[in-house]
């Protein structure tokens, strides 16, 4: 093998690991983001309102 099939054999290699790389850094944040969709769909971090008193947290009328 030549020096020059060689080096185009190395360079391959790192823009394969390189591509590599990139795809799971999008990947991981393209999943974070479907995660945060989910849990705002499902209200997740709200506070539940199950042991408050009669009247806590319903809606205020400001026509009346």
């Amino acid at each position: 093998m030549d020096t020059m099939a060689m080096v185009s054999t190395m360079l391959a290699s790192q823009q394969g690991a390189l591509q590599s790389n990139i795809s799971a850094t999008l990947i991981k944040q393209n999943a974070d983001a479907e995660k945060s969709v989910v849990l705002t769909l499902l209200g997740a971090g709200q506070p539940s309102l199950a042991n408050v008193g009669a009247g806590i947290g319903g809606n205020l009328n400001v026509t009346a």
